[in-house]
């Protein structure tokens, strides 16, 4: 892993409270300044400097041609070291896709479903895995749903439905719709180990805003998915799927040309499918290195500002609590809308979730107010970003108290 570029504009909570915000000024084509958006848990601002890097991608292959390679190359290896850093995982192998879905039936075609025909899963994963697994249980597989609530018991109850002849259990870090942190997921990595289970973490709603270091957590031996385009403002084309040590035990039966890309005549000759060791052994086939080039520059802005973990972590909780006391404050009709005061700020994600009477209706009203938030089921999902001032989040509240009032 090679190391970070240290700061050189470094950026504090203070700045970021301010109005106007002092990151602002390097998203001027998204005009953060002006927009109230708080989708930041679902397309957060690029930078100004992932505009260049799209060029630079553009410049490369007009100079190189197919010689692009080598340079498209050392953005990846750019992209995944910027997922370590996030992993807490110096050493760590990290496979790279276009999204969750390539990467997650990448690892599902490893596993044996003939002698372990048994998925368990939660019934609050996002559409990847929920409409993947639902189709899989269509097609003769046992799919288990734990229920997710409560929270604070789900690690413990997936782990006793983690029994011999399940082949992996599939849980999120932060839930997708309640933005609710899952606890004590080392101890169900441990469960999975004594009955030889896999244990997929699907990250994606932590990396960037609830710092998820591996080792630390107890998921040395889980596969943790996850991607940038959410909080870490990396756009499409930027997924990870983290690679535990006995992954080089899996042969994935969806496998592209790159999983053998430097041996391809020997596979000829043998006749048997071979693999690349390491990440490539779950790796695709040709794809558009441009979203590295974007994420690669992405990446080094934020170690450039010193947003790491710990302070995007910061940032984050303040800005998360800031709409939680100002949504308290209006005071509103818990018929209407209403917050979970259960969960204490620890155990909440990047996004404040409101359960609403007419989430979707109350998303639409705000929209015509100026103010973009999104919405699922019955959750309002407010997201902010690094790039908010104080200022921008409790102007938007008060635009949901004249919704909620109207």
């Amino acid at each position: 892993m090679t190391s970070p570029t240290s700061p050189t504009s470094p950026i504090t909570l203070a700045d970021v409270r301010r109005s106007p915000n002092a990151l602002a000024r390097h998203y001027s084509r998204f005009r953060v300044a002006d927009r109230l958006s708080l989708t930041g848990h679902s397309h957060q601002a690029w930078p100004d400097a992932a505009r260049e890097a799209l060029l630079e991608a553009f410049d490369d292959a007009a100079q190189e041609v197919d010689g692009k390679w080598e340079r498209a190359f050392a953005k990846a290896e750019e992209v995944r070291d910027g997922y370590r850093r996030l992993l807490g995982d110096p050493g760590g192998v990290l496979a790279l896709g276009a999204n969750t879905h390539e990467l997650l039936i990448r690892l599902l075609s490893a596993l044996d479903l003939r002698k372990r025909p048994r998925l368990v899963t939660t019934d609050g994963e996002f559409h990847t895995v929920r409409r993947q697994l639902t189709r899989l249980g269509e097609a003769g597989l046992e799919i288990v749903r734990v229920p997710s609530a409560p929270v604070r018991t789900l690690a413990e109850r997936l782990a006793a439905e983690a029994t011999p002849g399940t082949a992996a259990v599939l849980v999120s870090r932060v839930l997708f719709e309640s933005a609710r942190i899952v606890p004590d997921l080392g101890a169900l990595a441990a469960a999975c180990v004594r009955n030889d289970v896999e244990l997929v973490v699907d990250a994606y709603h932590a990396l960037g805003v609830v710092p998820t270091p591996v080792h630390d957590l107890g998921l040395d031996t889980a596969w943790v998915l996850g991607g940038g385009y959410k909080y870490l403002q990396l756009g499409e084309g930027n997924c990870v799927l983290r690679l535990p040590s006995h992954a080089d035990r899996f042969r994935p039966v969806v496998t592209g040309w790159f999983a053998e890309f430097g041996d391809l005549d020997r596979e000829r000759a043998t006749g048997r499918v071979g693999y690349a060791p390491g990440a490539e052994r779950f790796a695709g086939a040709t794809y558009d290195p441009t979203s590295h080039y974007r994420a690669a520059r992405v990446f080094r802005f934020f170690a450039e500002h010193g947003l790491d973990s710990p302070l995007l972590r910061e940032i984050s909780w303040h800005q998360v609590g800031l709409l939680a006391d100002r949504f308290d404050s209006l005071d509103l009709p818990e018929r209407e809308i209403v917050r979970d005061r259960e969960t204490p700020p620890a155990g909440i994600g990047g996004f404040l979730a409101l359960r609403c009477r007419d989430a979707a209706g109350v998303r639409r009203a705000l929209a015509e107010r100026g103010v973009r938030t999104d919405s699922r089921g019955e959750y309002l999902r407010l997201g902010p970003a690094p790039y908010l001032s104080d200022r921008q989040l409790e102007s938007a509240m008060d635009a949901l108290g004249e919704v909620i009032r109207s």
